[in-house]
């Protein structure tokens, strides 16, 4: 029988391991963000040794899985580069990466997506390749940018569920926890499903709602 006592009498642990996994997804899609844009504008750039450097980085992250680096930046940095990282910056680190070599690539086909025409006007008018891209292009690009960009960073609060696996407290942890004195992973884990239903289904609807309402359209 379904005992609904386990969650609410571990609600505290739970609330606790949730403010974790808030407060990673935020900081780590902060940082994805602007690691994103450096990474994609470098390999927007004329000079082909920053393309490749940008290159390099997004097919490093995106083709490992999380996990593994995950695990690395926490237990190999400290054996191979003699770091010795905290779990936090560790999992900070890690999930940093990851989200923004998605991010690049989002921003590196938005601007893309913008019509030649749009650099060839502003170069002809004696525009710098910056100022073309922080006056004429990004301002298009991010644009059609938000709605891949929202349903990336849906996805990073579910990843953040892997740094139970260098016991950071977050939400997945603390079920993990509560599961081992109580015996009763069903009610625990049900409960941590329906936390993330509750708050990633209305992140999901509202991405779907500005797609649809023509943001990010010509």
């Amino acid at each position: 029988m379904f005992d609904y006592t386990v969650i609410t009498d571990n609600m505290g642990l739970l609330w606790q391991g949730l403010l974790v996994t808030l407060y990673f997804t935020v900081i780590t899609i902060a940082a994805g963000m602007v690691l994103g844009l450096v990474m994609g504008l470098i390999q927007l750039s004329p000079y082909r040794a920053l393309t490749w450097i940008g290159r390099i980085y997004v097919e490093f992250f995106r083709n490992i899985p999380l996990l593994v680096t995950l695990l690395w930046v926490y237990y190999a940095l400290p054996i191979f580069a003699g770091i010795n990282i905290s779990k936090f910056w560790a999992g900070f680190i890690a999930l940093s990466c990851y989200t923004g070599s998605f991010y690049a690539e989002i921003l590196r086909g938005g601007v893309l997506s913008i019509d030649q025409g749009q650099t060839d006007a502003a170069t002809a008018i004696g525009m710098s390749y910056g100022q073309r891209m922080r006056r004429v292009i990004l301002p298009q690009a991010f644009r059609r940018m938000i709605p891949p960009l929202a349903g990336q960073s849906i996805i990073q609060m579910k990843n953040t569920t892997l740094l139970s696996m260098i016991t950071v407290p977050d939400l997945l942890y603390q079920a993990s926890y509560i599961s081992s004195f109580t015996y009763k992973p069903m009610e625990i884990y049900t409960a941590v499903g329906a936390i993330f239903l509750i708050i990633l289904v209305p992140l999901t609807l509202i991405a779907r709602k500005i797609e649809k309402s023509g943001i990010g359209a010509r």
